[in-house]
Formats: C-alpha cells, structure tokens, sequence
C-alpha cells in the first residue's frame, strides 16, 4: 500500500474526514488508492456513501489503533464528479 496516499483526520469529527477524503479525490488520479485515517465511528457510514455519490470505490474498513482505515479507489468513469 505503499503508492496509496494518505489522508489523517484522525481526533477530527464528522463532516472533516469526508471534506478531507473529497479534496484528496479532486486531486487524485482516476483509479488511485486514497487511505483515510479517522476515529469519528460515523466515517464507517459516511466514506460509503460518499463513494456512492462521486464515484469512488470502497476497498477495505479496517479498524486499526483505536480507529478506522479505510481504503477506497477513486472513480475513472467518464461523466463522473468528485467535485
């Protein structure tokens, strides 16, 4: 996993990890793996539907120290916004 890049919102509550997943999509390639840290729980609901809504994958949740790891690919497909 060492090409994916990593985004901490670890100690921030909801809506933070999301706006920090969505500004690491917008400047992420199509089909590249973004890792959100965070401690919100909320994020395990969230990241979800935020991929449903701009076109992201989710890979894996993982709970690791006291949080989550969430790995998702962003989108490629044409027409799709993740602004």
């Amino acid at each position: 996993m060492s090409d994916a890049v990593v985004i901490d919102a670890r100690g921030h509550r909801c809506p933070v990890p999301s706006l920090r997943l969505m500004k690491a999509m917008q400047d992420a390639a199509p089909g590249a793996r973004l890792v959100l840290m965070a401690t919100d729980p909320m994020a395990r609901i969230d990241v979800p539907f935020l991929m449903a809504q701009k076109g992201g994958r989710v890979v894996a949740v993982e709970d690791v120290d006291g949080g989550l790891r969430i790995t998702i690919e962003t989108g490629g497909w044409p027409g799709v916004q993740t602004d």
